[in-house]
């Protein structure tokens, strides 16, 4: 009867510890979800790796998947778009960005390049050399030289002006402005038809050349050994090989010689001079006369070889132009400071 009991007893007990572990059990099992599970932390690489994707515009937008709350260095990432298991763009969302992008920056494009051609069309007269179009850019801005085209414009209308108007910066079309190595300084264009061509003392092949080139080209015959006279008068040749061939004033009315005289053109050829003198080394000028001698007073002449004579006009070319071998003196004056001499026979004789 006692061992009965005893079991009995036993058995119960072990029934109530069962009902007890099932119970705990059951209550753990009521425990949200979420509960049994650790956020996971960002590690140091996918930091690093977070930054890198940051500092690239291409992929800034190309995936998410961090948890936002650890996203504070992506400030340019619409947080909206982010939810706690990160998102992924499709494709549409990508190509949408990418034009939107690509118009923003042709936007930007479109406002700098209309700048750039605002800045270099001002002012800037037609058929200007590039190089000595940006070398001069700030003597268009002034206003002497604003009206002094406007007058030249006038003029053209109602009377016949040399040289054309296509041709009045001939001299800034044949070399650069950099490589110019000697400078050859006239007084105003030809004012006879035809003539002007926008280079000083030169004259278009098929127009007889004037008296004073004729004594330029006796000259060269007698100082430049092999120096053969041509039958005409285009001076091109030099200009090409960085011989600038530069009147004190540019236009001229016909039959009048002076006529556009103390108009501007002064000024803006002596802020030529003054460019050449600031920013080249070793050119040498040639001023035969009074008038280009005047004007070359602002030469550097440590810096730069001027050589002087009378003008080769017959009225003075026996008083000292003549004889003066200027040709064969730039030459050795060119080879000492290492530049290559002038070809005085190159004029594209036909």
């Amino acid at each position: 009867m006692i061992r009965s009991l005893y079991r009995l007893r036993s058995s119960l007990f072990g029934h109530c510890f069962t009902f007890v572990k099932l119970n705990y059990h059951r209550m753990i099992g009521q425990q949200k979800i979420y509960s049994f599970f650790r956020v996971a932390s960002v590690s140091s690489g996918a930091k690093r790796q977070l930054a890198s994707d940051n500092s690239s515009e291409e992929n800034k937008y190309e995936q998410v998947s961090t948890p936002s709350k650890k996203l504070k260095s992506l400030d340019n990432v619409d947080r909206s778009t982010i939810g706690d298991s990160g998102v992924i763009l499709s494709p549409e969302q990508k190509e949408r960005m990418a034009q939107q992008r690509a118009k923003a920056l042709e936007r930007l494009h479109s406002k700098q390049g209309n700048q750039l051609s605002a800045g270099q069309v001002t002012g800037t007269p037609a058929g200007i050399g590039e190089s000595w179009a940006k070398a001069l850019s700030a003597e268009f801005k002034k206003p002497y030289f604003t009206k002094l085209q406007n007058f030249v414009e006038k003029e053209r209308l109602t009377k016949t002006i040399y040289p054309p108007a296509n041709q009045v910066y001939s001299w800034t079309q044949l070399c650069s402005i950099h490589d110019v190595k000697v400078v050859i300084l006239g007084q105003d264009p030809y004012h006879g038809p035809g003539q002007a061509h926008g280079l000083c003392f030169s004259v278009k092949k098929g127009v007889d050349p004037p008296p004073s080139l004729v004594n330029m080209f006796k000259e060269l015959a007698a100082d430049i050994e092999g120096f053969q006279i041509p039958h005409h008068g285009d001076l091109t040749g030099w200009a090409k090989q960085g011989v600038l061939l530069l009147n004190a004033v540019l236009t001229v009315q016909a039959h009048q010689a002076n006529s556009h005289k103390d108009k501007g053109w002064e000024m803006f050829t002596d802020a030529v001079i003054s460019w050449l003198n600031k920013h080249c080394d070793d050119i040498v000028f040639l001023l035969w006369g009074s008038h280009a001698q005047k004007k070359g007073t602002i030469i550097n002449t440590k810096r730069h070889h001027v050589l002087k004579s009378v003008h080769p006009s017959p009225l003075s070319a026996y008083r000292g132009f003549f004889g003066c071998k200027h040709f064969s003196k730039t030459n050795e004056m060119l080879k000492k400071v290492g530049k290559t001499p002038i070809d005085w026979g190159n004029l594209n004789m036909e």
